[in-house]
């Protein structure tokens, strides 16, 4: 689209639509002025983003990462387009500490958010503002010169207003709720609405978009979808799958784990169905912000990342849920791998698949040094750069990731994982390459005796380390009204 044909569709008086979505009216003036301010950049063309975020999405669950029934074309074609990482993780199998991982790159125990956070203290005047103290990825993009825009599920606190860098906000507070006819809060305005909620998350990505033209930007895109609740997805998003027969999902005998309040989930064909509509309708999405971008002439120089907030099984190991899908919660491999996918055209070559160990602790640093923007300096950063993979490098990397979600903490190398919980709970060993699919608890097998030792000196060592607190002390790491679960 010309220039001159996207500033008839931003401030046509007519409320206009845009590949069926209607545009908040923006006058000539003020669009003038956005697409003035980063003359000071003049000579010197900045990368823009787009940073799209799933919720409850396990890598599994694509066809891009090995499960082609699930339609998702447009994410597949960012993968095929760019770099697909194999081993990405998420610290966290739970949606708000991942958020906050993601943003400052610090452990649960250093931002202090361990679980996911109620409506309390969510949205409202008795929430907080979790992130505030903590460094940010979005901030310095911020102060150098980047337009911020958020459009979807926040949910690390103060929800409904705009924070972090951001000056663009279109959400719905809270962490789920209703897909028909949500209530979202559009720059500060409750706003109702008609419609199926991850459409809309779309309109607002859109609706950013037209209004950043002519500006560096970076737009935040985290989707409520895949998460519950099962009870409205369009039919043309449900059409797909009404012969399936989910090969994806195994009908594996229920953990005796397994979260009760989930159970109605077990073996299901409703809940598979639902779960891969709820993908569909969002790898939509993801397609009409790439169609825009390259409408607009922005695609070449736009950088897309894909990934999500944590896992989900959908009966792997026999649970439906993510880590608190069990009681006590779990660290098994769908909840905490995630989708990682990074596209540039013309800078990160093509059909590239990567396999270094890297969580979501790492993105902070990554993006910024991917963008060529310092990171602010931070004792309490555990993370690293991975951008060099990314540029075709191949540098000496990490060969164990650790984990951490309230009770429990975890460490994960190339082939075993060792999960530690509180002494009311038991602990577990898995040699992931002799059983992929953790079900043999080694932690009493005197085979791995000496191995499991030199684990566990490793993961106190790191959280030491790190300044975190013995694991039987999380509870001095938070201040949250914590979700009580019962067997």
């Amino acid at each position: 689209m010309r220039f001159q044909e996207l500033l008839r569709v931003v401030a046509a008086p007519a409320a206009p639509s845009y590949n069926g979505i209607t545009m908040t009216r923006m006058t000539r003036r003020t669009f003038l002025a956005g697409a003035a301010a980063p003359a000071i950049l003049r000579g010197k063309r900045r990368t823009n983003v787009v940073f799209i975020m799933t919720d409850d999405h396990g890598a599994w669950a694509t066809g891009a990462y090995g499960c082609p029934e699930i339609q998702t074309p447009n994410i597949d074609r960012l993968a095929a387009g760019g770099a697909r990482f194999t081993r990405a993780y998420a610290c966290t199998p739970v949606c708000s500490p991942s958020r906050m991982t993601y943003m400052t790159g610090r452990l649960p125990s250093h931002h202090h958010v361990q679980d996911w956070l109620r409506p309390v203290d969510s949205y409202g005047e008795r929430s907080r503002f979790w992130l505030a103290g903590h460094p940010t990825w979005s901030e310095p993009l911020a102060r150098a010169g980047y337009v911020l825009g958020m459009s979807g599920k926040w949910h690390m606190g103060h929800d409904e207003q705009a924070q972090a860098g951001f000056t663009w906000w279109n959400t719905v507070p809270g962490g789920g709720g209703t897909y028909k006819n949500p209530v979202f809060v559009k720059n500060g305005r409750r706003t109702p609405t008609r419609g199926y909620k991850t459409d809309l998350v779309g309109d607002g990505a859109l609706e950013f978009l037209a209004r950043a033209a002519g500006r560096p930007f970076v737009l935040y895109v985290p989707f409520y979808a895949p998460h519950t609740p099962y009870n409205y997805q369009p039919e043309r998003y449900r059409r797909p799958y009404e012969n399936g027969r989910f090969p994806c999902f195994p009908d594996e005998p229920r953990h005796p784990w397994q979260n009760p309040s989930l159970n109605r989930l077990f073996h299901s064909r409703d809940a598979k169905q639902a779960y891969s509509a709820l993908i569909t309708g969002m790898d939509h999405n993801v397609g009409r912000i790439v169609r825009f971008l390259e409408q607009t002439g922005q695609r070449d120089n736009t950088l897309i990342v894909f990934t999500a907030d944590q896992g989900w099984n959908a009966g792997h190991h026999g649970v439906w849920g993510k880590g608190n899908g069990t009681i006590p919660f779990n660290m098994f491999e769908e909840s905490i791998r995630v989708p990682m996918i990074w596209n540039h055209p013309g800078e990160i070559a093509p059909g590239q698949t990567l396999d270094p160990l890297v969580s979501n602790y790492d993105f902070l640093p990554t993006i910024l040094d991917y963008l060529g923007v310092p990171a602010p300096e931070d004792p309490k950063r555990v993370g690293r750069s991975y951008a060099a993979w990314l540029r075709g490098e191949r540098p000496e990397w990490r060969r164990r990731l650790y984990f951490e979600y309230c009770y429990v903490r975890a460490v994960r190398t190339e082939n075993l994982k060792y999960i530690e919980r509180t002494r009311e709970w038991p602990s577990e060993l898995y040699d992931l390459e002799a059983d992929p699919g953790e079900k043999v608890n080694r932690i009493d097998d005197p085979a791995y005796a000496r191995r499991l030792a030199a684990l566990r000196k490793d993961l106190e060592g790191f959280f030491r380390r790190a300044g975190a607190p013995p694991l039987e002390e999380w509870k001095s790491t938070t201040t949250q009204h914590l979700t009580v679960y019962r067997r």
